[in-house]
């Protein structure tokens, strides 16, 4: 039997550019928080007393905590409310940067930033989840683009802006300009946004419990290791708990009633696929992207600000061909996109690689722009690739997902590629130079030496080439699992309106 039904089509909302206008500062204010800090680590030490010791906490504790609830939070969101987790992360993101602003001790700071790190986790998974609920299929490549986008150009601008206010306020401003954005940010979220959540089902609690100490220990691990050593008894008893915390909460959510993380998930071919391309791209990237400040800075002798516009042609490409990769998006396969913009990628780094000490700026941003260009093309068909393999009802955790492997890709690399690129740099140093020479490049520019300045130079391009070569062969290896492991999506018949059936008896 045949019954003849309307369909009900859902128009788009009318409001949803102005909504990604809102998901986009809302992103903003997160990659700009990050990157603007190193360049405040002289101030803190003179004006609030911090210790190394302290300095790094002020730094990990607020990664420790994101990466940890990163998962617990894209999984709440769906439950109880996309706008609404956006909201709070907000909230508490622009309320702990105040609090930041009034410390008068580094461990008040570090208190701030682990209160941040709870507001960035509980934000940045509902930015892209609410985009891929308010956009359709025709138009949420673009969108992702400029999301994308944003978070590139972001990178870039901390540097630049933090320079700015550095050299002109003290070290509190660079959380201070957090207060507005977010003021902002929430008013617009509060008129704009509709609420969008997944089917009501009941909470997980021992998936959170499991998911949050295994993630914590994990990104613990990740970044103690290299000071205190992988032998130390607290990064064992870390390592012993994220093995346990997580292998346990894989163990729970197959059996779970209601699981906070949908296994199946990874049985898709494109989630997965996609899930460890991003890893690999975060893991060849992450440690040599941390260098490019110190090479301007101590190679080629710029100032912070001066250093962060250095950046900006690479943040230009990058943006540009974000659009570009969108737009062929259309009639090229995310799977082609994905290989093609991992090879030009790889293209970068070897330029990076076959620098020399006389290769200056002009080679520098070629092989950087190269890198935008090819993370341009390939981003948003990793986005899409991933999200698209999502259902609507998972969203926020499968957003969170993307974002924690994305973290956990850059914690890796800047811990364990970050201590081999110390140890090539030091290796390459003359053994007759001082120890503080020997340990870094900043201590080799302490000294005012130039003999010891100009081996300083050499030795930390030898650890940028070896680093480069390293992104080379990750991305290489991302662009091989893309066209091993990525399928087409499946196109979706049509249904006409007035023909909509349902077979009965």
């Amino acid at each position: 039997m045949r019954v003849k039904s309307n369909a009900v089509r859902v128009e788009p909302d009318p409001r949803r550019w102005w909504i990604l206008g809102v998901l986009c500062l809302s992103l903003m204010v997160l990659v700009v928080d990050n990157t603007v800090l190193n360049l405040a680590i002289p101030a803190l030490m003179t004006d609030l007393g911090a210790s190394p010791s302290d300095i790094q906490w002020i730094i990990d504790a607020y990664i420790l905590v994101f990466a940890g609830l990163l998962l617990t939070a894209g999984s709440l969101s769906d439950r109880y409310g996309r706008k609404r987790f956006l909201i709070i992360g907000l909230v508490l993101f622009g309320g702990a940067s105040l609090i930041a602003l009034m410390v008068t001790e580094p461990w008040h700071l570090i208190a701030a930033r682990a209160l941040m790190g709870v507001g960035g986790s509980i934000l940045m998974p509902s930015t892209l989840s609410i985009l891929i609920t308010v956009f359709d299929d025709g138009e949420r490549r673009k969108a992702i683009a400029a999301w994308s986008a944003v978070a590139m150009v972001g990178v870039i601008a901390g540097p630049t802006l933090g320079g700015f206010l550095l050299e002109h306020y003290w070290w509190g401003s660079i959380f201070l300009l957090n207060v507005p954005i977010t003021l902002v940010a929430v008013v617009a979220a509060v008129v704009l946004m509709p609420e969008t959540r997944g089917p009501a089902r009941g909470l997980d609690p021992v998936g959170v419990l499991l998911s949050t100490a295994g993630m914590s220990a994990l990104v613990f691990v990740v970044i103690s290791a290299p000071g205190k050593g992988w032998s130390s008894p607290s990064v064992l008893v870390a390592a012993g708990v994220a093995v346990l915390g997580l292998g346990g909460f894989a163990l729970w959510e197959r059996r779970a009633a209601h699981p906070m993380l949908p296994l199946e998930l990874f049985r898709n071919r494109n989630f997965s696929g996609s899930s460890f391309s991003v890893v690999l791209m975060s893991f060849g990237t992450g440690a040599l992207l941390l260098m490019l400040t110190q090479y301007l800075q101590f190679v080629l002798g710029y100032g912070p600000m001066k250093a962060g516009l250095a950046l900006l042609p690479y943040a230009v490409a990058a943006a540009l061909f974000n659009g570009v990769g969108a737009g062929l998006g259309q009639r090229v396969s995310n799977r082609t996109l994905i290989a093609a913009g991992m090879t030009v990628m790889a293209l970068g780094f070897v330029v990076l690689a076959l620098m020399t000490a006389d290769s200056g700026y002009g080679m520098l941003i070629g092989g950087l722009m190269l890198m935008g260009v090819g993370g341009g093309l390939a981003g948003p068909a990793i986005y899409a690739t991933l999200m698209g393999a999502v259902p609507p009802e998972h969203a926020g955790v499968g957003s969170a997902l993307n974002d924690t492997v994305q973290q956990v890709g850059m914690a890796l690399s800047v811990a364990v590629l970050g201590s081999v690129l110390a140890g090539v740099y030091t290796s390459s140093m003359p053994a007759s130079a001082p120890a503080a020479a020997r340990a870094s490049i900043g201590g080799a520019f302490q000294l005012g030496d130039p003999g010891v300045m100009r081996a300083a130079r050499e030795a930390f391009l030898s650890a940028m080439s070896f680093g480069s070569w390293v992104g080379v062969v990750f991305t290489l290896a991302a662009v091989a699992l893309a066209l091993t492991v990525l399928r087409p999506a499946p196109k979706v018949q049509a249904v006409p309106e007035a023909d909509l059936v349902e077979a009965g008896n």
